[in-house]
């Protein structure tokens, strides 16, 4: 991986939100936040603040479970690069991994194994996906996280896209996406980086400690701005994102 340039935690929640905003949690606000999340101004510390309580909603139990040292890059896959590429391990993709969760594995039993049920359906929505794919030109963000460029990389956010994407055409798969990568060397002691039992049962602690009431995710003290946008404009945009997302 190349290193194109630092980028701030805000920037990277900002691309994470906007992939996520189509989700339900999201269906009560979305009028009212729409502006912040599609046409993000990371220069506003205020919005900031909004958007990662927006994002706490749903992605607060992954987030706190990076580093506090970590450091935030866009970064240029190369080639080469592919076979360090790992999905996140979760739902659906437990069941066609099959014991590895390396990319190029998961692409390749897609290619070749039958499947049947949910998962057959699940697959079927990766073929679709692959094949809009071949015919965007616009640029969506992904998400991943490593130990430095010359480990192995967790995808965090935009597992559906990238495994489209190679299925579609590998060869260009590092010139279809923004990559952002947030490297740190204790991302090892992550379970989205490292499923150990310590760390799975430090993420169930943190998980339960934040159950009931997520105040990173309470957005009643911070200062909400007015609906500015028309919902067309959201429609339009999001259009986009739901078509790709991950």
């Amino acid at each position: 991986m190349k290193r194109v340039r630092a980028v701030t935690e805000a920037e990277v929640i900002s691309e994470f939100l906007k992939n996520e905003f189509y989700h339900e949690e999201f269906h009560r606000d979305r009028e009212q936040f729409e502006r912040l999340v599609l046409f993000a101004d990371i220069t506003c510390e205020e919005e900031n603040a909004l958007r990662r309580a927006l994002l706490f909603r749903r992605r607060g139990h992954m987030w706190r479970e990076l580093p506090a040292d970590t450091q935030w890059w866009e970064m240029q896959l190369e080639p080469h690069d592919l076979c360090k590429l790992r999905v996140f391990p979760r739902a659906h993709w437990r069941k066609v991994s099959q014991g590895s969760f390396a990319l190029s594995d998961i692409v390749h039993r897609i290619r070749t194994r039958k499947f049947s049920g949910r998962i057959a359906d699940f697959i079927a929505k990766i073929h679709v996906l692959s094949y809009q794919l071949r015919h965007r030109t616009d640029l969506t963000s992904v998400i991943l996280i490593a130990e430095d460029e010359n480990s192995a990389v967790t995808i965090i956010e935009g597992n559906h896209r990238l495994t489209a994407a190679m299925l579609s055409n590998s060869e260009k798969l590092h010139e279809r996406f923004r990559v952002f990568v947030g490297m740190s060397p204790h991302m090892n002691e992550v379970c989205w980086y490292n499923g150990s039992v310590s760390n799975l049962w430090r993420y169930a602690k943190n998980r339960l400690k934040h159950l009931w009431r997520d105040k990173d995710a309470d957005l009643r003290h911070l200062p909400v701005p007015a609906p500015v946008v028309p919902q067309a404009s959201y429609a339009e945009a999001v259009g986009k994102v739901v078509s790709e997302s991950k």
